[in-house]
């Protein structure tokens, strides 16, 4: 299974990366930023079959990222789950309002992380 993890803070970037590559049949590449992201996702040599994408980023949000993916020839449905500390249930409602297939959020256990991100994957998957 390939993801695509987006992040504009290293450190996070980082444990998560570590993380998630503690499960061998995870394929994972890291953007720091959605453009960063947009440029990997547009040079087609790799497609992930999940993005995770944090909500709050600089340069685009992860809204902002989603609506981009949508616009793109083959990731008009990849699946996506915002990463974010807010848990409140209005934002999640709104996120999931703007298309993002699920919301996971931090913390998180860096431990369970992987078994947590394919067991998201296979309810949006079905």
């Amino acid at each position: 299974m390939k993801i695509l993890y987006v992040d504009d803070e290293a450190d996070i970037r980082i444990i998560v990366g570590m993380a998630l590559r503690l499960d061998p049949g995870l394929d994972v590449k890291m953007a720091e930023s959605g453009p960063d992201a947009l440029r990997l996702l547009d040079a087609g040599a790799w497609t992930p079959d999940l993005a995770l994408i944090d909500m709050m980023m600089p340069e685009m949000s992860g809204g902002e990222v989603l609506a981009a993916l949508r616009h793109r020839a083959g990731l008009e449905r990849l699946p996506v789950v915002f990463v974010t500390a807010s848990a409140r249930r209005d934002d999640i409602r709104a996120w999931l309002d703007l298309g993002a297939n699920g919301v996971l959020t931090k913390p998180f256990d860096p431990m369970t992380l992987a078994s947590v991100v394919r067991a998201r994957f296979a309810e949006i998957a079905g």
